[in-house]
C-alpha cells in the first residue's frame, strides 16, 4: 500500500488499521446499519420528550424537531445519521414533505449551499424510503 500524500489520509489510515487490528467485524460496518438500531419513537412518546408536556405554552415536537433539522443540517456532512433518525421522526409525527424541506432550506443562508444540499439529499432518501413502505 502506498502512504497517501496527504497527512490526514495517512492518520485515517492508520486509525482504520488500528480499529480493524482490534475488531475485524468494523471491516464490514456500515452507518447506516447501525441506524437500525434506533428505532422511530412513537409520536406520543415524542410529544412527551420533546414536545410542551412541561411547558404547556411551549414548543410542539413537531416543531422542536424541525428547529433541530435546521441545527444539523448547519452541522453539514457530520451529522448524516442524525438528519435521517430526525426526518424519519418528523414523518412519524406528520410533518410534511413541504415543512422538511424548507427547513432544510432555509439553512442555506447559514450552513451554507453544500451543507443544504447534502441535508437535502439525506432527507429525500428518507421520504423516498417512506413513500415506499407505505404503498
Amino acid at each position: 500500500m502506498s502512504e497517501p500524500k496527504n497527512p490526514f489520509e495517512a492518520m485515517i489510515a492508520q486509525y482504520q488499521d488500528m480499529a480493524k487490528s482490534m475488531n475485524p467485524a468494523l471491516e464490514s460496518f456500515s452507518p447506516k446499519g447501525f441506524e437500525t438500531l434506533w428505532p422511530t419513537m412513537p409520536k406520543d412518546m415524542m410529544e412527551m420528550f420533546f414536545g410542551n408536556s412541561l411547558n404547556k405554552d411551549g414548543l410542539d415536537a413537531k416543531t422542536r424537531l424541525l428547529l433541530t433539522l435546521g441545527a444539523l443540517t448547519v452541522l453539514g456532512g457530520q451529522a448524516d445519521a442524525q438528519i435521517r433518525l430526525t426526518v424519519r421522526h418528523l414523518l412519524e409525527l406528520g410533518a410534511t414533505k413541504q415543512e422538511i424541506v424548507e427547513t432544510i432550506g432555509q439553512m442555506s443562508m447559514f450552513a451554507g449551499i453544500p451543507a443544504m444540499t447534502k441535508a437535502m439529499e439525506i432527507a429525500q432518501s428518507v421520504l423516498e424510503d417512506n413513500e415506499e413502505s407505505e404503498t
